[in-house]
């Protein structure tokens, strides 16, 4: 977890946001590199695109689980999962309501840093229960 921390704080030092953060530690655990996908991911952060609606952790996380398990039949039964834990934490699944502040005007690191360690934590947990290999290409 300390490594993921860290990474975490790396990729953050570099400009990206929550949703950009889980699927690049997503696709570096498969060994890959897609900075289309993580450019087209920018506009789920800080709520959808800063508008402080849905959690750009919740949006990349399900992005992540689509990323692993898009051909997997069980694929929203897992996102329904996630959905469930995530609003189990939360007071809301809005950015805004979450972070009690403008997500344009402030973003609160310590708070998201938290949310998106979270939320990589459980999506991994989800792919492991469903026997997904996480260094793999989600087709197991």
């Amino acid at each position: 977890m300390a490594d993921t921390t860290f990474r975490m704080f790396e990729l953050a030092q570099q400009g990206l946001k929550c949703s950009q953060i889980l699927l690049q530690l997503g696709l570096e655990l498969q060994g890959k590199d897609n900075p289309d996908l993580i450019r087209a991911s920018s506009g789920l952060a800080g709520g959808l695109g800063f508008t402080g609606r849905i959690c750009g952790a919740l949006t990349g996380g399900v992005c992540l689980l689509s990323l692993y398990a898009a051909d997997n039949p069980r694929l929203y039964l897992m996102i329904d999962e996630l959905v469930a834990w995530f609003e189990q934490q939360h007071p809301s699944i809005n950015c805004y309501d979450i972070i009690g502040d403008d997500p344009k005007q402030k973003q609160d690191i310590a708070k998201c840093g938290a949310i998106v360690a979270l939320t990589f934590d459980k999506v991994k947990e989800i792919l492991e229960q469903q026997d997904i290999s996480l260094t793999g290409d989600g087709n197991d």
